[in-house]
């Protein structure tokens, strides 16, 4: 068994709405070759995606749904049905080949559940991945088919699993949650920013769950200006109760990379520090609660050039054990100084100070503490009366 596989290809670049379009997969490819440059990623640890098939996707998605996307790839959708599944919007423009290129992304992350429920991996990432704003028949926040739904279904269906989603990305998982909102055998943990001044708006303390899936459905929705120890109060709080409480046989990560100060579409004031973090709670808990097994996924992440590849190498060197500092590649820094629209960082932990400090930061910190106690309420009462009845007992 290899401990971690890294699923990879350059077709992964075919997923592009416009040249000026905010969601850019360049940002795999420069990860990708940061990785290799450090000597850190070797050909045998890489796997190639497929694309997934047309059941495959009908897991989650409406077949009508498909049809209109493969259509739209080849020019053949009017604007109107277009507009009627989200497509062809500002936020989702229609681009050829669409629908191969999106398929190829959930292959991608299929491909990550078959290595690890297969025993050929304990842990998989596909940074290609983490679309979670797609739904059953419509595409929304630059996701055209949502492939970390595809790929729970699957795991469900396939090898019949307990999934715990957890998602760091700044904007709500909202078209993840809502696909298994009725489901107890997937529990959804979304950390983001609030709703109230960011897309997609939703992601409330209140959205717990439907029916038999009430109470598998848990958000923590950050305020604006959330600095990194507030930020991995709520997670590592959140993340620990949450696992403790749902005891799933695989954890699924999406690594969005938007939370962090510099991200363009978005209002948090995390740093590096946060996302060293975020990939090593994952992986105590994998090995912890799941004999290690570990799917991670992409996700948002806008400045493409100063956080995204740093971030996302953490998830992979963390998946080898390995913790950087220090500089980055002077080779690495060499090959994309010239492309890049900003200077390249040089190291791998940000320059302090990052930005002037935060006036209201104790309310924040406050808010936010609050805010985790009131989505934790169900879990932490049903563990306070457990042990009442274990003490009277």
């Amino acid at each position: 068994m290899k401990d971690s596989v890294f699923i990879y290809s350059k077709d992964f670049l075919t997923y592009q709405f416009s040249q000026h379009h905010p969601f850019n997969q360049l940002r795999v490819e420069l990860t990708h070759d940061l990785l290799k440059k450090m000597g850190k990623l070797g050909e045998s640890q890489i796997v190639a995606p497929r694309i997934a098939t047309e059941e495959e996707l009908a897991l989650v998605h409406d077949a009508k749904y498909i049809h209109a996307v493969q259509r739209a790839g080849k020019g053949g959708l009017r604007d109107e049905e277009a507009s009627n599944y989200g497509i062809g919007t500002e936020d989702t423009p229609i681009f050829k080949g669409m629908h191969e290129a999106s398929a190829l992304l959930v292959g991608g992350t299929l491909e990550a559940a078959d290595q690890v429920m297969t025993g050929k991996a304990n842990h998989a990432l596909n940074l290609g991945g983490g679309l979670h704003h797609g739904f059953r028949g419509k595409a929304s926040g630059f996701c055209i088919y949502n492939d970390s739904s595809v790929a729970i279904k699957y795991l469900q269906e396939k090898y019949h699993a307990r999934v715990m989603y957890v998602d760091t990305d700044a904007h709500h998982g909202d078209g993840v949650q809502w696909t298994f909102y009725d489901d107890p055998s997937v529990c959804t943990l979304s950390l983001h920013e609030t709703g109230r001044y960011l897309f997609p708006g939703t992601g409330n303390v209140t959205e717990r769950g439907h029916g038999l899936g009430y109470g598998y459905s848990f958000n923590i929705p950050l305020d604006a200006f959330t600095e990194d120890e507030s930020w991995l109060n709520a997670y590592r709080k959140s993340f620990r109760e949450v696992v403790k409480f749902f005891k799933p046989d695989i954890i699924f990560s999406q690594n969005g990379a938007d939370a962090h100060y510099y991200d363009p579409l978005t209002h948090l004031s995390s740093t590096m520090e946060t996302y060293k973090e975020i990939p090593k709670l994952a992986h105590e808990l994998a090995h912890e609660y799941c004999q290690g097994r570990w799917i991670a996924v992409g996700g948002g992440g806008y400045d493409i050039w100063r956080v995204v590849p740093r971030a996302w190498s953490l998830i992979w060197l963390e998946m080898l054990n390995e913790t950087p500092s220090g500089q980055l590649p002077e080779e690495w820094l060499q090959a994309w100084k010239d492309k890049a629209p900003v200077p390249l960082p040089s190291t791998w932990e940000d320059q302090k100070p990052l930005y002037k400090p935060i006036p209201r930061k104790k309310e924040i910190e406050e808010k936010n503490a609050q805010t985790v106690k009131k989505a934790l309420h169900p879990i932490m009462q049903s563990e306070e009366s457990t042990g009442r009845r274990n003490v009277n007992g």
